[in-house]
């Protein structure tokens, strides 16, 4: 199959909730219009921002199928969904499903539970669940803080170069500048590298990355397309400047409890997806109202993405 390699960004979406903590899929149009409208390129649905881990299998199918309606024909707009966990049987049925319903892609991210115990057990499970879905790009998906698996990704490629046809790249959420540069020239550059953590893409702009996967860009895209285009425009101490600003926003992350905050800053977009399941933990309304005035102080209204403008 002819792989590509995707350029822009690529937002992580929330799942969003209702407040008895069951599926709002109903925004999910309204969500990809937001998406659309600030310049985002695709969505990658369940993952780590999404709560895949945390939804049934029937509810990563519905997620699927709601954001394949909302995007519909819009073959600009790739929308991929992450079908790892701790079993590869539910990782295979998931890839199936994604196929029957149109989605772009798959991804998956290693057994967290039951580690595969080298490099070449993750490849042969790569193989396993791309093989549920071989008209799909298959991408792997790189973040060994959660999941506790960090083999050199450049050992992947080897283990899975000539082996797996629609092996279409890496999404790299981890800070190993080195292997990610050794990966995006393996094989004359043949794999898609998708850099995943937000606080320093500056740093892979610079060794060459052309697309990205992210959380911050649900609700801060505008920050990041001029921190590109800065760079491009070798106006180098500006894009600095605009990954400064990142950094500010995402060190609220942190403060205010992590994961679950950038729902908080989608609320203040005017999108609210709800709360995040246990055992993540949520802010109360007067943390709400408390970082609601620190990210005021960013002046985040100035970069943050805009509701699109319903037509009269």
């Amino acid at each position: 199959m002819q792989l590509q390699h995707l350029n822009g960004l690529i937002a992580a979406p929330f799942t969003p909730m209702n407040p008895d903590g069951t599926l709002n899929l109903s925004i999910i149009p309204q969500y990809y219009a937001l998406l659309k409208e600030n310049g985002v390129t695709g969505a990658f649905i369940c993952g780590s921002t999404g709560e895949g881990v945390s939804l049934s299998v029937a509810e990563k199918k519905a997620v699927a199928e709601a954001w394949s309606t909302a995007v519909g024909s819009d073959a600009g707009f790739k929308v991929m969904t992450l079908v790892g966990g701790t079993s590869v049987a539910e990782s295979t049925e998931l890839a199936k499903h994604a196929a029957d319903c149109g989605l772009y892609g798959v991804a998956f991210t290693a057994p967290f539970y039951f580690k595969p115990a080298s490099v070449d057990a993750l490849a042969e499970t790569c193989a396993q669940v791309a093989a549920a879905a071989p008209h799909l790009p298959f991408y792997y998906y790189h973040i060994p803080v959660l999941t506790g698996v960090g083999y050199s990704m450049k050992g992947l490629l080897q283990a899975v170069h000539g082996r797996i046809p629609n092996f279409a790249g890496i999404k790299y959420t981890h800070e190993d500048f080195m292997d990610f540069l050794s990966c995006m020239h393996f094989d004359g550059g043949r794999y898609d590298m998708l850099w995943g953590r937000d606080e320093n893409m500056l740093a892979a702009l610079a060794l060459g990355a052309k697309g990205a996967v992210g959380s911050t860009y649900n609700y801060a895209a505008p920050l990041y397309i001029r921190m590109i285009d800065a760079y491009e425009a070798g106006e180098m101490e500006a894009a600095r400047q605009f990954q400064l600003q990142s950094i500010h926003m995402i060190e609220l992350l942190g403060k205010y409890g992590g994961i679950a905050t950038g729902k908080a800053y989608m609320r203040k977009l005017g999108l609210d997806c709800g709360a995040f399941r246990l055992p993540v933990r949520n802010m109360s309304d007067a943390q709400f109202n408390l970082f609601s005035k620190e990210v005021d102080g960013l002046m985040f209204q100035s970069y943050c993405s805009k509701m699109p403008v319903e037509a009269a």
